[in-house]
């Protein structure tokens, strides 16, 4: 699991490096503390199959808990069940969401969402608290 964790964020930062701009660490807004690049996306990921990257964007839905919020970055971070329209398994990761959709969420809550995802990226149009 920690290979996983640790190739993820090597990803991350290559990804990062080879787009010319600096890695930040997500701070989660409403608990005034860093959040590790590890914990942005975790999970038993050995098993998912990436959608197809296509320009056209697949819309999906998903149920979580809220595990973090950071507003400015502009993402909330679900843990997550499995979502079948990206072939994702359960994992906690986060999302780019609209500043309403992060003023109306909180740590902690239950949550049905609807997910907008372009390639490997995602971002929350949509969120009902359960």
């Amino acid at each position: 699991m920690t290979y996983v964790r640790l190739t993820i964020a090597l990803g991350f930062a290559a990804l990062t490096a080879a787009c010319g701009r600096q890695a930040e660490t997500p701070v989660a807004a409403q608990t005034n503390q860093a959040a590790p690049a590890a914990e942005a996306m975790s999970g038993d990921m050995g098993n998912m199959a990436m959608a197809p990257a296509t320009s056209a964007p697949i819309l999906a839905k998903g149920h979580g808990t809220v595990t973090a919020i950071d507003t400015a970055a502009g993402t909330i971070t679900l843990d997550h069940g499995p979502i079948p329209e990206a072939k994702w398994p359960a994992m906690t990761m986060a999302f780019k969401a609209a500043p309403a959709i992060l003023a109306s969420a909180a740590v902690g809550e239950k949550v049905d969402f609807d997910l907008k995802l372009v390639g490997s990226a995602g971002e929350v149009t949509a969120l009902t608290k359960q």
